[in-house]
């Protein structure tokens, strides 16, 4: 049998106990890979007799003479850390079964909530091992998420984490995602409540017919917010889940900086960091497929312009669309549409920029901004 030629740096990543095995099996080498998290406790015989020179160990859990033996072989080995409630080493992304996980207990059980307790407890006692651990944690989520979307057409959707279920707001936010979706774009939200949840929501149904979202939103709306129950909020979501499995997917990017807020449960997949800097740009800068932004307050308003500074300077090459829901709020609420046009006045991203009135608008201005 050839063995797998190793082309990219994630070529050489192994992120589960198949992985590891295959790679066993075809190369007989583990040189220059890197393990992200398997527990390896059964694979010591393999791990005592196979060459590990150069390879790197990330919170893999292995039997002591196995990983004194490949340390001695030239390896590094960075062990699991005892006590913690996530995995800094974590080689692909969360899902919301893992995130939820012990929700039937409340969510103050959940391994989202502990998570965030840790993180209150430890961001300012100014220990450079936590702040080291939540690095570690936010740029191997980060190199998952670049795995996941590799070669995906990637669609922002940015909105508030006020917008109620059981709203038309909401129902238009879940009708734009599942349009998205189906029109074989990546959607792509912060992956909290509110405008968040509606656009997951809506990739999520883009398998099913209209009368699965009708029924799916009327579900929802019996808990419109994430308070005062997260618990209630969050279990109306998997009740939607159970009953209608196998959705479509999408991708949110959650923080633990806005620990009250939730992740929703209709996004597939779950990048959720420590840091909201690292949070918000990548989010934007992987949205190369353009962003829509319904209505929001400080949070969306930054992100408009943290999507709008790379697309002025063409720092990551030719501007992406930007499509502004809502002109009543973009430019009388918070006026921020017109700052907007006079930055893109006479530049390349003029031709990219758009306000529409209504949600339903926004797939045909992406479209035609190019998106």
């Amino acid at each position: 049998m050839q063995p797998t030629p190793l082309h990219a740096t994630h070529d050489r990543e192994i992120e589960s106990l198949a992985e590891f095995d295959k790679v066993v099996s075809e190369h007989g080498s583990l040189t220059r890979f890197r393990v992200q998290a398997v527990d390896l406790t059964d694979r010591t015989d393999a791990l005592l007799t196979i060459d590990t020179a150069g390879a790197v160990f990330l919170g893999c859990p292995m039997a002591p003479e196995a990983a004194a033996r490949v340390r001695g072989t030239g390896a590094l080995v960075f062990p699991p850390i005892p006590g913690l409630p996530f995995d800094p080493y974590r080689g692909l992304l969360y899902s919301p079964d893992e995130l939820f996980a012990s929700l039937d207990a409340g969510y103050e059980a959940t391994p989202d909530a502990l998570a965030y307790t840790w993180f209150q407890q430890t961001k300012a006692d100014g220990d450079v091992f936590a702040s080291m651990l939540r690095a570690i944690h936010d740029d191997s989520v980060s190199d998952a998420l670049d795995e996941l979307l590799a070669g995906t057409r990637v669609v922002g959707v940015m909105g508030g984490h006020a917008m109620a279920r059981g709203t038309e707001a909401y129902e238009g936010a879940a009708r734009l995602g599942r349009e998205l979706a189906r029109a074989g774009l990546m959607v792509a939200t912060g992956g909290g409540p509110g405008a968040m949840e509606a656009a997951n929501l809506g990739a999520y149904a883009a398998p099913f017919d209209d009368e699965m979202l009708t029924k799916a939103l009327q579900l929802l709306a019996e808990a419109p917010s994430f308070t005062p129950s997260i618990s209630d909020w969050a279990g109306a979501a998997f009740a939607v889940r159970e009953r209608w499995p196998d959705g479509g997917p999408s991708v949110g990017i959650p923080t633990w900086f806005y620990g009250h807020e939730p992740p929703n449960a209709f996004a597939a997949h779950i990048a959720k960091y420590f840091a909201n800097a690292t949070r918000e740009d990548g989010l934007l800068a992987r949205s190369n497929a353009g962003v829509v932004f319904l209505p929001g307050a400080a949070g969306t308003v930054q992100e408009i312009f943290d999507n709008a500074t790379p697309n002025y300077y063409e720092s990551r090459g030719e501007p992406t669309p930007m499509v502004l829901v809502n002109r009543a709020h973009w430019t009388v609420k918070h006026p921020t549409w017109p700052l907007l046009q006079s930055l893109a006045r006479e530049r390349s991203m003029e031709s990219r920029i758009a306000l529409v009135d209504r949600i339903e608008e926004a797939p045909e201005a992406l479209k035609r901004l190019g998106g």
